[in-house]
């Protein structure tokens, strides 16, 4: 897990993406420079790893409350990791000041589900526990109701291109369902070779989002 390593500034909590793969938060923020460059930029950055092979999504939060702060943080989360983040700031809504969605892992599309329970069975999970995960709406895990209801301030960055498993109409129904919310530039997920060259451009973007909240 990636730990706090600075006190002095805005504080960002980190969900990073995958489901039932062999990703952590390591791989997905570290070894990709974020968190290097949002520390680098002042904030305070806690980054814990998922369950990788939860049971639900209830499971998936439950795994990563515990490293919440005493003080409310700036949430970001990644493709599958945006459900944990939003069942975050729904369970615990005194603990997220805003919201970021980050290349929002595409939801209620029958195509992409089928391949995304192919990948979850092929890595042991059962019918059961695979269609309980892609269960959902705009996104997994999460009704679109409760999108409506967010009220803390949310930002929504796609990515660009889009791809199957990241497509551009979940972008713009999160901007649709959720009030007040706004598109961030948009780029490739990490840690697929097209990210490195946005980067930088990516921790400017966290990091003017993060500062709101100051």
């Amino acid at each position: 897990m990636t730990g706090e390593r600075r006190r002095d500034g805005s504080r960002v909590f980190l969900v990073h993406g995958g489901l039932w793969e062999a990703m952590d938060a390591a791989r997905f923020w570290r070894t990709t420079g974020i968190v290097a460059g949002l520390e680098a930029a002042g904030l305070a950055v806690i980054a814990p790893d998922r369950a990788r092979m939860a049971r639900s999504w209830a499971q998936e939060v439950d795994g990563v409350a515990p490293f919440l702060p005493d003080r409310p943080v700036t949430l970001i989360g990644a493709s599958n990791g945006c459900s944990v983040a939003v069942r975050l700031a729904l369970d615990y809504p005194h603990a997220v000041s805003q919201l970021l969605l980050a290349w929002p892992a595409t939801g209620g599309d029958v195509s992409v589900n089928e391949r995304a329970k192919a990948g979850l069975v092929a890595r042991g999970a059962s019918d059961e526990v695979a269609d309980g995960l892609l269960a959902g709406e705009t996104l997994r895990g999460v009704a679109d109701r409760e999108l409506a209801e967010l009220g803390i301030p949310v930002a929504v960055l796609p990515s660009a291109p889009e791809n199957p498993s990241h497509q551009r109409k979940t972008v713009d129904a999160l901007l649709g369902l959720i009030p007040g919310s706004r598109e961030l530039p948009g780029c490739p997920e990490p840690p697929t070779p097209a990210f490195p060259p946005h980067r930088d451009a990516l921790v400017a973007a966290f990091v003017e989002f993060a500062n709101r909240s100051e």
